[in-house]
């Protein structure tokens, strides 16, 4: 049995040249493929934060307040500033990313009690949001932008 892998291998070596190399060629990967950091605008879920986090170190190192408009993603970079419209009822809040949730949870944003509330779905758990990513600077005239 040892003979006829050495003869196999011999073989594809000197006929195939590398066999392996031939048979796993790496496939050609999409655009967005690393992450979708990229993406300016994304749709998904959003929920809110439970109180027992009041009061914990986020992950940018900042403390969580119910009181304050920041979220949490795992798809977009921390301290990116985002405008959050609930697609039900098209109220928009700004929000900075401050940290991020568990990695199984699939929602695409965790939202601050008080950033739910101005979005009007504290009653409801759960929203259909569309998101657009501001950039790393805090916007200028957050009024204007937010909508009621």
């Amino acid at each position: 049995m040892n003979k006829q892998i050495t003869v196999a291998l011999f073989a594809g070596i000197l006929f195939g040249g590398n066999v392996y190399s031939q048979k796993h060629k790496p496939t050609a990967r999409p655009a967005d493929y690393h992450t979708r950091k990229n993406i300016k605008i994304q749709y998904g879920i959003a929920s809110f934060y439970a109180n027992k986090f009041n009061g914990r170190r986020t992950a940018n190192g900042e403390i969580f307040s119910q009181k304050k408009f920041t979220a949490a993603s795992n798809s977009l970079p921390l301290n990116t500033w985002v405008k959050v419209t609930n697609l039900r009822n098209k109220k928009t809040v700004i929000v900075k990313i401050t940290d991020r949730m568990h990695f199984r949870n699939k929602r695409l944003i965790d939202m601050s009690r008080i950033a739910a509330q101005q979005l009007g779905y504290t009653g409801h758990g759960l929203t259909k949001v569309r998101i657009d990513v501001l950039g790393k600077h805090k916007p200028v005239d957050l009024a204007s932008m937010a909508g009621k």
